[in-house]
């Protein structure tokens, strides 16, 4: 079972994290505190969007459209937390 649960944990883990670097990065590029125009930001931008895009679209599919915020990527940062920290424990027994 930990053979299991150890590779889950850690991409819960990664997830967590990449999950938390888009969100503080989308609030620097929104108040223009990181520019999209640098090469470094734009491409650091464009994979982090890409990496989270398939987790984020189906979420918004069932969200209802709030305009311009985005609930989206709220509901998978809860998701992610409640995965790691309640879910799996409990189903391999570690709770």
């Amino acid at each position: 079972m930990l053979a299991i649960y150890g590779p889950l944990q850690l991409i819960l883990n990664i997830i967590y994290f990449v999950m938390i670097v888009h969100i503080i990065m989308s609030w620097l590029i929104n108040f223009q505190v990181l520019n999209l125009r640098q090469p470094l930001v734009a491409q650091i931008w464009d994979g982090l969007n890409r990496l989270l895009e398939p987790i984020y679209q189906p979420i918004r599919r069932v969200l209802p459209n709030t305009g311009a915020l985005d609930l989206a990527p709220l509901v998978a940062l809860i998701v992610v937390i409640s995965l790691r920290a309640y879910i799996l424990p409990v189903i391999f027994g570690f709770a």
